[in-house]
């Protein structure tokens, strides 16, 4: 069971790049969550992902020398997810048709996640040199929150400042 949900049902053995496979398995699980329970429901489905996903990367690399091996993708997921978060509350309080999800939303979130995973500034960096489950889980959860910034910037940029 820990494979299953760390490798994100066996997505993380998709090569070349499993992390960025993983964050793009991850858009589709938040769509449905989103269309199912809005902003709510995704935020909630985070956190019980964050806190499953950090028990199966603890489960998996036990013992094991690599404390973040490339097939763990679950931290991906939880950084889109993450990412994804201002596009899904914005949805939500327009009163948009919850089954909407907009592209150009979840492409500036997936590519944002993905520069500031693969990059590692600053406290993504900090989280990624703990050699724990914990700091598997939570650069992600880090790299998720900044673009998450750059997704509601994006937004006000595209909908506030110029109307659209």
């Amino acid at each position: 069971m820990s494979k299953f949900l760390a490798t994100w049902f066996y997505v993380g053995y998709l090569k070349p790049a499993p992390g960025t496979w993983g964050s793009a398995a991850a858009i589709p699980f938040a769509w449905v969550l989103h269309g199912l329970g809005g902003i709510t429901l995704l935020v909630v489905a985070t956190f019980v992902v964050f806190f499953t996903g950090w028990w199966a990367t603890a489960a998996m690399t036990k013992g094991a020398k690599d404390h973040d091996p490339s097939e763990i993708v679950v931290d991906e997921v939880i950084g889109m997810w993450i990412a994804l978060w201002p596009l899904s509350a914005g949805l939500s309080h327009a009163g948009v048709d919850p089954w909407v999800f907009p592209y150009p939303g979840w492409i500036v979130a997936f590519l944002a996640f993905r520069l500031f995973d693969i990059s590692k500034p600053g406290p993504v960096g900090y989280f990624d040199r703990k050699s724990t489950p914990f700091g598997v889980m939570f650069d992600d959860a880090v790299a998720g929150a900044m673009a998450a910034v750059c997704v509601a910037v994006a937004a006000y940029v595209s909908h506030g400042m110029m109307g659209l």
